[in-house]
């Protein structure tokens, strides 16, 4: 088969020759390209279709210095078209030799076109444009090229041939070269300044063909690579053409490129950008589209309308064209078990909750099961980032009844009280643009207001509930209050704007009365990132019954923790809340039930939050701290009050009565445990503790598994109180103030017997198992106790002995024993066998001595070995631990001790509830010495015996 014959255009070299021959003739002078361009025309279709398309041809085109002439030629063919019937103003020659030069062009925009208004250029010169700039076209695909081509000052010829030419076969490969361009910033940028905008949307308006329009949308896209140049777009018209091209139900391949082009336009969507993808009639060729087979189509699609969002004005009609379904379907398809990534779902929740700033789109995101989505962003441990903006959304939803019964039943109030204290998510706060649109002739240029906040107040206004913006209370309700003004108290309003930075705390803001001026406004009531989940549990506190909701531990201990660990002043809504709940009648079983009074009582007044149970929680050192836990005293007494009040009314007596008597084992159990906190009538608390068997039950709890985490503190602290109760005059400063184990003893009565000369002289002698001989004397020893006086004076073989055996002692557990058959009565003896704090016990030589008192019928000596026990391990050297260590050795006298220790009025709260364990653990299931022992002290029936020091 023989070979193709060699043609001159085969060599680069030669093509490069024409182009540059070409480029270096001038329009009227020799060789006119225009007329006759046989040579050139074959070398630029051999450059397009043969060197260029070549492996490396690109580079080595621009390498070999074919650009130059390329844009050269481009230059003199744009400005060789026929010339207009009269030359305007805007086509001067010297414009013409300025767009003929190879230098940048020093003009920031387009030169002015002879052939602006001529019709389409001959035949040869465009066929010379549409090769030239499919090369280039080519060329602009590397960026190596695009530096260069930039660096000689292409992009202004382009522009110019674009403004001239108005071929579609030409203006679709200047698009195509334009967008290639534009893929570098820097260039991007010289095309913006170029003027090429208005006459790429010109293009797109007025070509035809679809390729032509694919390249004009592939262009705009890349001109879009910035929030300035998106915006400098929409506001030059480019995103109007593209919603009417994609309302006219385009051919597939353009589908694609005006859903890309609009993704990229709606980037932080401008109004601008809103505004004319509304006109243009593009909302709802979006969401029809939203379920387009082609993935690449469907999904972005779905990002359009999410950053639709961004924009107030369109958000209601991107809810009528079925927007709010759209995107909620999306995101619960993304949340699913194959969903996608968070980081793809964050789009979705953003538009989600911007959503919920209109009336309208609330109403269907709560139809289509929006409530139940949001609730569930709540509760995933992995989408923490998002709840801040999730619990701002919910505010919209504020005044719909309906949505709040809803919201509460799916158990929103303990995900908003767990939200109080938690870390800030990243997202970014909303502008202007994003505030709700139901009234947009509310905005104002001096405040930024958005949100659910806004359009709530807005609402307000327009029912009548409220005479102007600053007369709103968040925490108003249409349905209890009259219009305009609310019924006292007033709630402060909240602020317009929220913030959900953790430290953007503003001041507060007093409520004003219809008819001030604004000059009139004090100062804003802080709003940090808790506003939101505050507003919403104010809302909710507000409601005939808002115990089943809000008087739950997880609640309270939520509203608890925001109020004593806020970095700065708690809201005042917070504390508003816990005075509302405590004065409603309709809670105050639910605090019995919930602990909730001994929660206000632990966690304020004590200063032991379930954090730091049993073990101290470490916390930052605050200079202030001394006059927070200040404050934290009285508000915790206060809300005792409260409860108090409600309590003692006939009301309370009632329910309280009801509890005790008639309730459930817990809330019976829960009753007695409240009853000291809350009552302070003698009549009442002591016809149901005392008389109704409300103490006896406590008591018989303690060993039961505990209904709380706190209920042993609790149960400490409620039997203190009642201690009180029953004997006020007991108090800190009647204590002794020298600790027991200080008094001074008493002379010994056997040391004598134990020196070399002891006088009188020993008569007898008891040998130990380990053969040690201690010296008695016998009549004084056997009037002792009856059993030695059997023992030594009797019948027993022992009364004829000088050494008397005595078994089972050890010399420590003796020594007590010699003492005091020989008369010793606090000499210091009984402390000998007692092991220090710290060491057990049981198996002690103090349990043998005190085994041995018993055995030899010696209660005086068990009474002393007991004190003695009870000094060093229930004294001021002993410490909770030993509390439970001294009731293990199960006497009667040492489990009143370890009751008293524990209850004693000058008591540490924290020491008292760890005895309590300990008492409780020694116990186990024999809870019925222990019963008794804590009976007896609360009752007073053992206050007069000597006890242990109380010191904490």
């Amino acid at each position: 088969m023989a070979t193709a014959k060699p043609t001159p255009t085969d060599s680069l070299s030669f093509c490069l020759a024409q182009l540059t021959a070409a480029a270096g003739e001038g329009l009227r002078g020799g060789k006119d390209t225009a007329t006759n361009e046989t040579p050139l025309g074959r070398a630029l279709l051999a450059l397009r279709t043969r060197h260029v398309k070549a492996a490396g041809g690109i580079e080595r085109f621009r390498a070999r210095g074919g650009l130059r002439p390329l844009l050269a030629l481009l230059r003199r063919a744009a400005a060789a078209g026929p010339a207009p019937s009269q030359t305007g103003p805007g086509s001067a020659p010297s414009s013409v030799e300025s767009a003929a030069s190879f230098g940048p062009a020093p003009s920031p925009g387009p030169a002015p076109c002879a052939a602006a208004a001529a019709p389409s250029p001959p035949a040869r010169l465009r066929k010379t444009l549409d090769l030239a700039l499919s090369i280039l076209a080519n060329c602009c695909t590397e960026g190596a090229c695009r530096a260069e081509v930039r660096r000689l000052g292409g992009i202004l010829p382009l522009v110019t041939i674009l403004q001239c030419v108005k071929t579609d076969s030409i203006q679709n490969r200047t698009a195509r070269a334009l967008g290639n361009l534009a893929m570098e910033p820097e260039s991007c940028g010289d095309i913006h300044s170029a003027g090429a905008v208005p006459l790429l949307v010109e293009s797109l308006t007025a070509c035809q063909d679809s390729q032509c329009r694919q390249s004009v949308v592939r262009a705009l896209r890349n001109l879009a690579d910035s929030p300035q140049h998106r915006l400098a777009l929409a506001q030059q018209g480019a995103v109007r053409p593209l919603a009417e091209l994609l309302a006219a139900a385009p051919d597939p391949a353009l589908t694609l490129a005006l859903v890309r082009a609009l993704l990229e336009l709606s980037r932080g969507c401008s109004r601008a950008c809103a505004e004319q993808l509304s006109l243009g009639g593009g909302l709802g060729p979006l969401v029809g589209l939203a379920s387009h087979p082609k993935r690449a189509v469907r999904e972005a699609t779905i990002l359009i309308l999410a950053n639709l969002c961004a924009q107030g004005l369109v958000r209601p009609a991107l809810g009528n064209a079925g927007g709010v379904e759209v995107l909620l379907g999306e995101l619960r398809r993304r949340r699913g078990p194959s969903g996608a990534s968070p980081a793809s779902q964050q789009p979705l929740v953003r538009a989600v909750c911007l959503l919920c700033r209109e009336a309208i789109n609330r109403a269907r995101l709560r139809d289509a099961g929006g409530l139940e989505l949001l609730m569930g962003l709540l509760r995933d441990p992995r989408a923490s980032t998002w709840h801040p903006r999730v619990v701002a959304a919910l505010v919209g939803f504020l005044y719909d009844t309906g949505a709040l019964g809803r919201l509460q039943a799916l158990g929103l109030v303990p995900l908003l009280a767990g939200q109080l204290c938690g870390e800030a998510g990243d997202e970014e706060e909303e502008g202007r643009e994003a505030a709700s649109w139901d009234f947009p002739e509310e905005r104002t240029p001096e405040r930024a207001e958005a949100g659910s906040f806004r359009s709530l107040r807005s609402w307000l206004i327009s029912e009548g509930y409220a005479a102007g913006p600053g007369d709103i209370s968040p925490d108003w309700s249409p349905e209890r209050c009259p219009p305009p003004p609310p019924p006292p108290p007033p709630e402060p309003a909240h602020p317009a704007s929220p913030s959900l930075a953790p430290t953007s705390l503003r001041t507060p803001r007093a409520l004003r009365t219809p008819g001030r001026s604004p000059a009139t406004t004090a100062a804003e009531e802080p709003w940090g990132r808790e506003g939101p989940a505050l507003l919403l549990l104010s809302r909710f506190s507000q409601a005939p019954d808002p115990s089943g909701a809000l008087v739950t531990g997880p609640a309270l201990c939520g509203l608890l923790a925001y109020v004593t660990g806020a970095p700065g002043p708690p809201s005042p809504r917070a504390l508003r809340i816990l005075a509302r709940l405590t004065c409603n009648p309709a809670c105050l079983e639910a605090f019995v039930r919930s602990y909730g009074a001994a929660l206000l009582r632990a966690w304020l007044v004590l200063g032991v939050a379930p954090d730091d149970w049993p073990a101290v929680r470490t916390r930052p050192a605050r200079r202030s701290q001394h006059q927070q836990q200040h404050q934290h005293r009285e508000l915790g007494e206060m809300l005792l009050q409260n409860l108090t009040v409600q309590a003692e009314s006939p009301f309370g007596v009632g329910a309280l009565t009801h509890l005790l008597l008639s309730g459930s084992p817990e809330d019976r159990v829960a009753c007695a445990l409240t009853l000291p906190f809350i009552c302070r009538k003698p009549s009442l608390w002591r016809r149901l503790l005392l008389d109704q068997g409300g103490l006896r039950l406590l008591l018989s709890a303690l060993t039961r598994p505990a209904p709380h985490p706190l209920f042993l503190f609790f149960a400490a602290d409620s039997l203190s109180c009642l201690q009180g109760l029953v004997s006020p005059t007991m108090s800190p400063a009647l204590l002794p103030a020298i600790p027991l184990d200080l008094d001074p003893p008493s002379p010994c009565l056997y040391e004598p017997l134990l020196g070399p000369a002891p006088i009188p002289a020993p008569d007898l002698h008891f040998l130990l198992d380990s053969g040690l001989r201690l010296p008695a004397q016998r009549a004084t020893s056997a009037t002792a106790s009856p059993f030695f006086r059997a023992l030594l004076a009797g019948s027993f073989a022992e009364a004829e002995m000088d050494l008397v055996p005595l078994r089972g002692l050890s010399p420590s557990a003796a020594w007590p024993i010699l003492h005091h058959l020989h008369g010793c009565r606090g000499c210091g003896a009984a402390l000998g066998p007692v092991p220090p704090p710290g060491q057990p016990l049981l198996g002690s030589e103090a349990e043998e001595a005190l085994e041995a008192a018993g055995r030899f019928l010696l209660p005086g000596l068990e009474e002393e070995l007991e004190e003695a026990v009870g000094r060093i391990h229930l004294g001021p050297q002993g410490g909770p631990e030993s509390v439970g260590e001294v009731f293990r050795l199960g006497r009667p006298r040492l489990a009143a001790h370890c009751a008293r220790w524990t209850l004693g009025p000058g008591q540490c709260p924290r020491k008292r509830a760890l005895a309590l364990v300990g008492l409780v653990e020694a116990a186990g299931e024999e809870a019925g010495p222990l019963t008794e022992a804590l009976l007896a002290v609360v009752m007073g029936v053992e206050l007069e015996g000597k006890g242990p020091s109380l010191d904490c």
